[in-house]
């Protein structure tokens, strides 16, 4: 029997990354999606599609029970594409409680499964101001930050719970994506990240690492991803076909 992978988030930008990785290296991928639409897209990457909704517990809990899987990879995000400005307000509202309650809930139905690792998405760019590169040691802005603060506290509340749960957490903290499916062909800021490199992570912390946060995102001076490099192998001009 395959051993098996749930992947929440399957439809996103990195799970059309990372699915077919998974399943190159042997995994049977169950992947997560809310739109009937995107159930063949995911098949076609050789990935088992299942209708969810990780807002609904308990829905969520049986069927990752009975999929048991070996290890959760948590890839939900709930943003526009290419971070439309006139979307983001109510978008970042959104994410906030999806890295709450969604990681919640995603968690109780990973270890009610018998799961044994949980890979979470977290982000790199929320770093308070203060000397550079940053570590995964370094403090976030505050809570109470007027434009991120809501940011801030949905990324620590998914950070706790994933390093609190009895599995082996890991964090990965990506910085701001471009490539495929994205809407950026190239950087758009310091600490990037391609979707490419960034599912590279994700598929190496499967079977690598330890309990614990790693930045994943470019060298450029601006994040440090030496932890990321040296647990995983890990190298950020990975692409698709390499």
């Amino acid at each position: 029997m395959k051993k098996r992978i749930f992947l929440a988030g399957a439809s996103g930008a990195i799970g059309r990354r990372l699915a077919p990785l998974l399943v190159a290296n042997g995994w049977l991928v169950f992947g997560s999606t809310r739109s009937k639409g995107k159930a063949i897209s995911l098949r076609n990457l050789g990935v088992e599609p299942i209708l969810v909704d990780v807002f609904d517990g308990a829905t969520l809990s049986r069927l990752v029970s009975e999929l048991c899987p070996e290890i959760v990879i948590h890839q939900l995000t709930d943003l526009p594409y290419a971070l439309a400005a006139d979307e983001m307000t109510a978008a970042l509202v959104r994410n906030a409680r999806l890295r709450d309650e969604g990681t919640r809930n995603l968690i109780f139905a990973a270890v009610n499964a018998g799961a044994k690792r949980l890979i979470a998405q977290s982000i790199s760019f929320v770093y308070a101001d203060g000397p550079s590169p940053k570590m995964e040691t370094d403090p976030l802005v505050p809570v109470t930050h007027p434009v991120y603060g809501e940011t801030v506290q949905g990324v620590l509340n998914l950070e706790r719970q994933v390093l609190a749960a009895p599995l082996e957490g890991i964090v990965l903290r990506y910085g701001l994506f471009y490539g495929p499916g994205t809407g950026f062909d190239a950087p758009i800021a310091p600490g990037s990240v391609h979707v490419d490199a960034a599912a590279k992570a994700a598929e190496r912390a499967v079977t690598m690492g330890q309990r614990g946060i790693f930045n994943v995102a470019e060298t450029d001076g601006t994040v440090s991803s030496e932890a990321a490099i040296n647990a995983f192998g890990w190298n950020a001009g990975w692409r698709v076909g390499d």
